[in-house]
């Protein structure tokens, strides 16, 4: 497995090996050894597995915990194909609005990882594009809150046609949430 950082701090993708004969693959998307050897520490404790299922020009996100200890993810992408997007969205953090995006098929069976504080998002590039999430916490409705994917500071490459959530489509650009309180705080 070979891993790299993202351009936002803490985020890491992993491209493991795929193994593949006749009679079809086997691939392992997540390592606690190489995970451990590029993160510095042990994957964290798996407290939920979320899958989503999306047709093709959905958007989703940009969705994060605020409350402490916040949730890391782990995401990769069992069928079609995503465009994945990782935004700093900690208040007070150096590279605050930075982001970074990777895309994820199960032609590479690649996965990002998320620490607690970091926004994610993704565009399904293909009908029944499936995101499996490892969560650190269990899904808590009053702390997922989400800034705009449409926001024009961040400047995400989210198509103007994209399908979204009434949730998201309502959610605050990032200098509002910041304004409001509603960032979770760097350092995490």
């Amino acid at each position: 497995m070979r891993a790299r950082q993202m351009a936002v701090g803490g985020a890491w993708v992993f491209d493991p090996d795929v193994h593949a004969d006749g009679r079809g693959l086997f691939v392992s998307p997540m390592e606690a050894g190489a995970f451990r050897a590029a993160v510095g520490e042990p994957p964290f404790a798996v407290a939920q597995v979320s899958t989503s299922v999306s047709r093709q020009g959905v958007a989703r996100g940009v969705h994060y915990a605020r409350r402490e200890p916040g949730c890391a993810k782990y995401v990769h992408c069992s069928r079609g194909r995503v465009l994945d997007i990782v935004v700093d969205v900690r208040s007070g953090s150096p590279t605050l609005g930075r982001w970074d995006s990777v895309e994820l098929s199960p032609e590479t069976y690649r996965g990002v990882y998320l620490p607690p504080g970091l926004g994610h998002a993704f565009v399904a590039l293909e009908e029944h594009s499936t995101v499996t999430y490892l969560l650190s916490r269990e899904y808590d409705p009053t702390d997922e809150l989400a800034v705009s994917l449409t926001d024009p500071a961040l400047g995400l490459p989210v198509p103007a046609e994209a399908v979204l959530s009434d949730r998201d489509r309502a959610a605050p650009r990032l200098a509002r949430a910041e304004q409001d309180g509603r960032l979770p705080r760097y350092p995490h």
